[in-house]
C-alpha cells in the first residue's frame, strides 16, 4: 500500500514538473502581449489625441495635459488675429483715403470756380472786381469809366479828372517797385524765370510773383524748377492771405510731382493752409501723411516746421 502511494506521488510530481514549463511559457507570452498593447495605446494617443470611443477602447483617454492643445493651436490663433488686425487697418486707411480724395476734389472745385470768376472779371473791364483780388492792380480798371461819365456830363468841371490821377500814380509807383526787381540773366532760361518769380515774391509783389511762377510751371512742367515754382506759388497765396488758393496750389504740387524737391514742403504747407481755413482735422491728416510718405527722408527744416505746425493745430 505504501509503495502505491509513493509511486502515485512520484508520477504526480513528474507530471507537475512537466507542466511547469508550459505555464511559464504562457505567462511570458501574456506579458509580451500586454507590453505590445501598452505600446500600441501609446502610439494611438500620439497619433490620435482625444481619440473617439467609437474606434478605441474606453481606457484610451484623450491627452488632457494642461496647455498642450493651446500650444498646438497658438500659431494659428496668432495668425488669425494678425490677419483680422490688418483687415481693420486696411479698412481704416481706405476710409481716410476716400475722405481725403473727396475733400481735395472739393478744393479743386472751389479753385476752378474762383479762377472762372477771375477770368470773367479780367475779360470784362467794366465788371466790378474785389479789391483784395489784386491789391492796387484793379483800381485803374474800376475808376476810369466813372471818371469818363462824369466828364461827359459836366465837361466844364475839372474835379472829375483828379480821382483818375490817383490810380495812375499808384500804378506808376507799383511799376517802379517791379522795375527795382532785377531780372536774372545767367543764361539758364528756366532757372532765370524761377529766380525772377522768387525775387518778386521776396519783394512782396505777390500778384506779379504769382503770374511769373505760373509761367514757369506752365512752360516747363517737367523741369526740376517746376516743383520749386508751384510750391512758391502756394506760399505766395498764403502770404497774401488766400489760404484756399494756397491749399490747392500745394496739393497740385504734391499730387503732380510727389518726387519733386519741394513735394514734402508743399504737403507740410498744405496742412498749414488747411489749419488757417479752420479745418484742423484735415490739417492733421496732411501732417500724418507727411510722416507716412516721407518720414526721415523729408528735409530737416520741413520736419521742424511741421512739428511746430502740428502743435499749433492741436494734432
Amino acid at each position: 500500500m505504501m509503495m502505491r502511494q509513493i509511486t502515485f506521488l512520484g508520477a504526480a510530481t513528474i507530471a507537475l514538473v512537466a507542466a511547469m514549463p508550459v505555464a511559464a511559457q504562457d505567462n511570458t507570452v501574456v506579458k509580451r502581449v500586454e507590453r505590445l498593447e501598452k505600446e500600441m495605446r501609446a502610439v494611438q494617443r500620439s497619433v490620435f489625441p482625444g481619440g473617439s470611443p467609437t474606434f478605441f477602447e474606453g481606457e484610451i483617454a484623450p491627452d488632457n495635459t494642461p496647455g498642450e492643445r493651446a500650444r498646438t493651436n497658438a500659431p494659428v490663433i496668432d495668425l488669425t488675429a494678425r490677419v483680422d488686425a490688418l483687415e481693420s487697418q486696411l479698412q481704416a486707411l481706405t476710409g481716410q483715403t476716400e475722405q481725403n480724395a473727396f475733400q481735395l476734389r472739393e478744393l479743386e472745385k472751389q479753385f476752378t470756380a474762383y479762377k472762372a470768376e477771375m477770368d470773367k472779371r479780367f475779360a470784362d473791364p467794366t465788371a466790378v472786381a474785389a479789391p483784395t483780388a489784386t491789391p492796387a492792380g484793379l483800381a485803374p480798371t474800376v475808376k476810369p469809366p466813372a471818371a469818363t461819365t462824369t466828364v461827359a456830363a459836366t465837361p466844364v468841371k475839372k474835379p472829375a479828372d483828379k480821382p483818375a490821377a490817383k490810380p495812375a500814380t499808384t500804378d506808376a509807383a507799383r511799376l517802379a517797385l517791379v522795375k527795382k526787381v532785377e531780372v536774372p540773366a545767367s543764361g539758364n532760361e528756366t532757372k532765370d524765370a524761377y529766380d525772377y518769380g522768387y525775387r518778386l515774391w521776396e519783394a512782396k509783389l505777390y500778384p506779379e510773383a504769382q503770374a511769373q511762377l505760373k509761367t514757369v510751371v506752365t512752360k516747363w512742367p517737367k523741369s526740376s524748377q517746376a516743383s520749386f515754382a508751384q510750391n512758391l506759388l502756394g506760399r505766395s497765396y498764403l502770404d497774401e492771405g488766400k489760404p484756399s488758393l494756397a491749399a490747392v496750389a500745394f496739393y497740385n504740387n504734391y499730387k503732380d510731382r510727389p518726387s519733386g524737391a519741394r513735394a514734402p514742403h508743399s504737403l507740410m504747407y498744405m496742412g498749414v493752409a488747411l489749419d488757417k481755413l479752420g479745418r484742423k482735422a484735415d490739417a492733421c491728416k496732411a501732417f500724418r501723411e507727411l510722416d507716412e510718405v516721407y518720414g526721415d527722408k523729408a528735409p530737416q527744416d520741413v520736419r521742424t516746421d511741421a512739428a511746430a505746425a502740428k502743435t499749433k493745430a492741436g494734432c
